[in-house]
This record gives structure tokens, sequence and C-alpha cells, in this order.
């Protein structure tokens, strides 16, 4: 599967952006997804994520209650809707799908998009 990821841009502190990924295949449904960043001199890290069939879902401590995945297993879509956007959310935004059914390991995504930057001013 391939993964394209966009709606990146810069954005005031407190404001909110919508990242979707788009990805080509058909068996996009037998994918769970994820969302990691990286920001510059640090680990690529684990944001959320998201089962197969969307009902099963994880949020890191630092986006809980803030960020929300969700996908849409007709278009082959994913997305991260980020509300009350912090300085520290400022990264490089990447979508990823494992064959697992639903995993937080960073070592079982296998497909990876190429990313969009996220800049949060305050």
């Amino acid at each position: 599967v391939q993964l394209q990821a966009s709606g990146g841009g810069l954005v005031q502190a407190g404001g909110s952006l919508r990242l979707s990924c788009a990805a080509s295949g058909r068996t996009f449904s037998s994918y769970s997804l994820g969302w990691f960043r990286q920001a510059p001199g640090k680990e690529r890290d684990l944001v959320t994520s998201i089962s197969r069939g969307g009902m099963t879902t994880y949020y890191s401590d630092s986006v809980k209650g803030r960020f929300t995945i969700s996908r849409d297993n007709a278009k082959n879509m994913v997305y991260l809707q980020m509300n009350s956007l912090r300085d520290e959310d400022t990264a490089v935004y990447y979508c990823a799908a494992s064959g697992r059914m639903f995993t937080k390991s960073i070592e079982q995504y296998d497909y990876w998009g190429q990313g969009t930057l996220v800049t949060v001013s305050s």
C-alpha cells in the first residue's frame, strides 16, 4: 500500500488542523493505521493508532483529548483532527500502515507516507 499525507501547515497555538492520508490499493481495510511525528533532533514517536475496523484506538498521553484519529475504509483515507495545538506539537507528521490488526509498535508498521510538516506558532 502507498500512503500520501497532506494537510500540514502553519497554525497559531490553540488552533486546529486536519491531516489526511490517502492510501492506494484494494486492501486498505486489512491494515491498521497510525500517525507518528518527529520533531527536529528527536525520535519518531507514535501519536495515535487505529485498528483495521476502526473500533480500537490509542492516543499518546501528550495528545489525548486534543487529537482524534478516524478512518474511512470506503475512501481509503485516514484522518488526524488536531485541536488545541501547542508549540510542542510542531513536527513532521507521518501516516503509516501495519498488517497487524492493531499495534502501537513502530517496528510493526510496514508502509510509510512521506510526511507533512505541522508548525505551531505561539
